[in-house]
């Protein structure tokens, strides 16, 4: 019947997970009988996954182990339910593994004419795959199933029973990859010893679990880290046989990848001759899937091994830069390779593929080591050797192929994590220009892919491009559905590095205009063209950019407002429209986490353009104060925009004030910073808009909104002192309180009072 319906599987599998796991917690007298019905759900569950299998391959049907996700998320359910009368569980698990298994090794067994397999073998070698699949997926499940605070040594020793099954059936399947083997079965081991490592590896596992022993009776496993040595060379084996699928490289390297996280486990790891080995023979001779041959889209993975064999590479690295250079031979090979083809780049002998395959994978593996080299002294052993040296290399890259983003995201993603002070690693010597140097390799990057990229014109679906002034003219078509991935995924990186590099606490950016450095200004320059390249609507249209623009204006507004004061009048209505927008971003094509922290980012940024207007206002001329030397003059261009165009901060001023009184306000406090700023600069605007709120209210109501509007200014003074700022967000959140209790009650017309407010 698994055919005829089997959306219901879920809805099925849910109620049974949820009576099963209130057992705990039922206190009733009468007897549930949970303990008698569960275990048939879970046999019929099993039973029926192992019948499908024939029909699937024999009737050429859709095969439900394709559906990963939709298989992921039952055998969750299947871990609560399985784990009731466990003991059940294993019996059944273990009876119909070991008849599959039995008839699975009789079947390889037969000899071959001629080495190929009959179709009649064929096909009953594909059901018992299948069924075995299905079985390795439902014991992975049932260990997964187990909790530390219901543990049981009868349980962990059926565990075991399980666990060396798997590990049995594993070394035979691995025994014939050489011939070829089984994906799906593959993947479902692979989810085995991500649980099995969740429930049994780690440093909160008890090393005397009766897993452990019966391992150690049945297979010679005795401790934890001859268990890991399982784990290791059946990742290995995984990166030498199935380099042509990407879903078993990429799950076999996230698996690296959590072994390589904890703190224990990986310096039992390191001391593996398996690990030693994957740590001097990173090549593609030993692991293809680092090789040239292997198609772009499935290079994305090379990060991840990076990632780990970076932290496998610090636990022992201290300050050895030998074992360091030793270990980076084939990437130095790699980056001499690559930069010997892009010399002769004019020439005819010239490969450009096979040099851009070269520099996809070299700058994700690169990119891979920089994110797991989060010490200071790992950090700099990169950053010696990877500058000047090899920088060159990359900026030419990209000046090469600005418009392949298949070349110039990998390149920009690397640079945007060798800027990222992640865990403070980039924390130089006072004597040291380390950092000053790294922002300008930052800036040259950004600048060199900013002036080649373009913006489209009119966004249709064959739009053609122009370059934007200052830069090459360009004869590049970018449909509207492929403006992401072909121009604002390029733009969003660079804004992310951008943000990186100025946040990261480690270049004093005063120093460049001090000694006449354009560094900086090139930078920022850069961004401005970026921005003006992208229709606002595609600000928040796009999730990644929203996020990557907003922390970058915030950032700017910060830090660098003498930058922001001295653009175009036409730049900053830009940029106020745009946080403008983004106030009201609550909703739409953004997450809730995402608009929360686009809206807040707003307001922050906001809050600094105001207070500096304020200031240039309200600033009072000393006398005998002079002009320092390298610093720039105080622009007034803002006021001279505000005063032309005084309409921008009034419908920020009533988007917010909408906001607070009649949305829900999620980040009430971020509202309140820039409001009394607004309200200081806008007084008779404000003025003439609480009149109109008021009277929209009902008579009889009136009163008390004009008392709500006196509190929310009481003891309110002229200025934007901390001391004042806090008194005023105080009132705000007595003044919203109020008009919520207003709002609940009948007779309030809120659309009127908010359309009053923005007409």
């Amino acid at each position: 019947m698994w055919q005829f319906a089997p959306n219901s599987v879920h809805y099925l599998l849910s109620l049974w997970q949820r009576m099963v796991a209130s057992v705990p917690y039922v206190k009733a007298t009468e007897p549930h009988l949970l303990e008698t019905y569960t275990p048939e759900v879970t046999n019929a569950y099993i039973t029926s996954r192992l019948e499908s299998v024939a029909v699937v391959v024999q009737e050429n049907l859709e095969d439900p182990l394709e559906d990963l996700g939709m298989v992921q998320q039952q055998l969750e359910q299947l871990s609560v339910i399985g784990r009731c009368e466990y003991q059940k569980t294993c019996t059944l698990l273990v009876q119909l593994f070991d008849q599959t298994a039995r008839t699975y090794q009789e079947l390889m067994a037969i000899p071959r004419t001629n080495g190929v397999v009959s179709p009649t073998q064929h096909v009953e070698i594909t059901i018992q795959e299948g069924r075995l699949t299905w079985l390795v997926y439902i014991i992975g499940s049932a260990i997964g199933g187990r909790v530390s605070f219901n543990s049981n040594e009868e349980h962990d020793t059926m565990d075991g029973e399980l666990v060396c099954r798997v590990l049995q059936l594993m070394n035979l399947t691995d025994s014939r990859l050489a011939q070829g083997g089984c994906e799906k079965l593959e993947l479902a081991m692979l989810s085995f010893f991500e649980q099995f490592r969740k429930i049994y590896v780690g440093d909160q596992v008890q090393k005397n679990s009766k897993v452990y022993r019966r391992l150690s009776e049945v297979l010679g496993l005795n401790d934890e880290a001859t268990v890991l040595s399982v784990f290791i060379r059946k990742i290995i084996t995984n990166l030498k046989y199935w380099g042509r699928s990407e879903q078993i490289i990429s799950k076999t390297l996230q698996l690296l990848n959590d072994l390589s996280v904890g703190y224990s486990c990986v310096r039992k790891l390191v001391k593996l001759e398996e690990v030693q080995f994957m740590l001097n023979n990173h090549t593609s001779e030993h692991f293809p899937f680092l090789g040239n041959s292997v198609v772009v889209t499935e290079m994305r993975c090379r990060s991840m091994f990076y990632t780990s064999l970076g932290r496998l590479l610090m636990v022992d690295l201290g300050e050895d830069e030998d074992r360091f250079h030793t270990f980076m031979l084939p990437l130095t090979a790699s980056f001499e390779n690559i930069g010997t083809m892009l010399t002769s780049a004019d020439g005819p002998m010239f490969a450009p593929e096979d040099a851009k395959k070269a520099l996809i994978g070299l700058a994700r593996d690169l990119r891979g080591l920089a994110f797991s080299f989060n010490t200071k002294t790992s950090y700099m052993m990169l950053f010696d050797w990877i500058y000047p040296s090899y920088t060159p290399i990359l900026l030419r890259a990209i000046e090469l192929w600005y418009h392949d983003p298949q070349v110039t995201t990998p390149v920009l993603k690397l640079f945007a994590e060798l800027v990222q002070n992640r865990s403070q690693r980039l924390q130089f010597d006072v004597s040291s220009p380390n950092g000053i140097l790294l922002f300008r390799e930052a800036s040259k990057i950004i600048c060199s892919y900013g002036k080649f990229c373009w913006h489209s014109v009119g966004f249709t679906r064959t739009s053609t491009t122009v370059a934007i002034p200052g830069s090459r003219i360009l004869n590049v078509e970018v449909p509207k559905e492929q403006t992401y991935p072909l121009k604002l995924k390029g733009i969003s990186i660079c804004f992310s590095m951008l943000k990186a590099a100025l946040c990261g606490s480690y270049v004093n950016f005063g120093v460049f205009r001090l000694y006449g450095d354009e560094t900086l200004d090139n930078a920022l320059n850069i961004f401005v063209k970026l921005l003006l390249s992208i229709p606002q609507s595609d600000l928040l249209d796009y999730p990644k950019l929203s996020q990557t623009y907003y922390v970058l204006l915030e950032c700017l507004a910060q830090d660098h407002m003498s930058f922001l004061s001295t653009l175009e009048p036409h730049v900053f209505l830009y940029i106020l429209s745009s946080i403008s927008e983004g106030l009201t971003a609550l909703g739409g094509q953004l997450n809730h986490y995402t608009d929360t922290m686009v809206c807040t980012g707003c307001c922050a940024t906001l809050d600094h353009i105001v207070t500096y207007l304020f200031k240039q206002l309200t600033q009072k001329v000393y006398p005998g104060k002079k002009q320092r030397v390298g610093i720039a003059p105080t622009s007034d261009m803002f006021l001279k925009v505000l005063e032309m165009h005084p309409e921008i901060l009034q419908q920020i001023l009533s988007t917010v004030l909408n906001v607070i009184m009649f949305e829900d306000c999620r980040n009430q406090w971020s509202m309140s910073r820039p409001l009394l700023g607004l309200i200081l600069l806008n007084e008779d605007y404000f003025n003439q808009m609480r009149e109109n709120i008021i009277r929209s209210q009902p008579p009889d109501k009136q009163a008390a909104m004009v008392q709500w509007f006196e509190n929310l200014m009481d003891g309110i003074e002229r200025n934007l002192l901390t001391k004042n700022r806090d008194k005023f967000t105080q009132n705000l959140s007595m003044f919203r309180r109020d008009i919520n209790d207003s709002l609940k009650g009948p007779n309030v017309n809120t659309s009127s009072a908010s359309d009053m407010m923005t007409s």
